[in-house]
């Protein structure tokens, strides 16, 4: 039994990895979509598509799925006519959260968001309710292994790049929004291909949360992640390691 009980957990973890790549697939088919719409077809003279289709070869993405995507920004179908829309609103502990979607249906989401935000102990407010406390960064992840720290800190610098963090896998570099393209195809010709290249919501201050806020919290921005017109979720939590440890054991 107890093997069977272990088959199923390893059958868990990979459905659960499988939904987290199918989602990241089609967060990816949506940027390079709007991209081709924006600024046209053409990676060399568009920085935006050029970047997406980086960060698609970077997670394994199909050609098929990338080609596809780019006839869809090409055509005129009302179902790729997305919008991007930012929401704003608060979590348990008065947490901040930032939702951003790329939707071909405002309404829809909306209702979506403002549902998620209820069911989970949230609210949603009006636009710049809670982004002040945010800095819009550009945001790329480098895998270790292709540098050593003191080589990327050296190159960081002569790029007047804003900071960076280290965790056990990747360096994760911010920038000013408006270099995020630049900087990562300066990245990927210095030391390798990076994982990503995106724009975020830095949080200014943390609010730190305890065990039963951030089990409620982590349910909120799950569904949130989870929807499939959000491309991306920013909060201003912090959670003792502790804390963490227990959550995730």
């Amino acid at each position: 039994m107890a093997g069977h009980s272990k088959f199923k957990n390893i059958m868990h973890r990979k459905g659960a990895q499988d939904k987290k790549r199918a989602k990241e697939f089609s967060r990816l088919g949506r940027e390079i979509s709007v991209a081709v719409k924006v600024g046209g077809d053409d990676p060399e003279s568009n920085i935006r598509l050029r970047s997406a289709v980086a960060s698609a070869k970077g997670l394994n993405m199909p050609k098929d799925n990338i080609e596809r995507a780019i006839k869809k920004g090409q055509g005129n179908d009302p179902d790729t006519n997305y919008e991007e829309v930012r929401y704003e609103g608060y979590g348990p502990d008065g947490v901040a959260i930032i939702v951003e979607a790329l939707t071909n249906n405002k309404n829809r989401t909306a209702a979506e968001i403002r549902s998620t935000f209820s069911k989970y102990g949230g609210n949603l407010g009006e636009t710049g309710s809670v982004s002040f406390g945010f800095e819009r960064l550009g945001n790329i992840s480098l895998d270790k292994n292709y540098t050593k720290e003191d080589d990327l800190f050296e190159f960081l610098v002569e790029n007047e790049t804003e900071d960076y963090d280290v965790n056990d896998d990747e360096y994760l570099i911010y920038c000013d929004q408006n270099k995020l393209h630049q900087l990562n195809d300066k990245i990927i010709n210095t030391f390798g291909q990076t994982n990503y290249a995106n724009l975020i919501w830095k949080s200014k201050n943390s609010i730190n949360i305890d065990k039963e806020s951030a089990d409620k919290l982590f349910r909120l921005l799950e569904i949130l992640e989870d929807n499939d017109d959000v491309q991306g979720v920013s909060s201003n939590f912090e959670v003792d390691e502790a804390v963490m440890s227990s959550l995730t054991s």
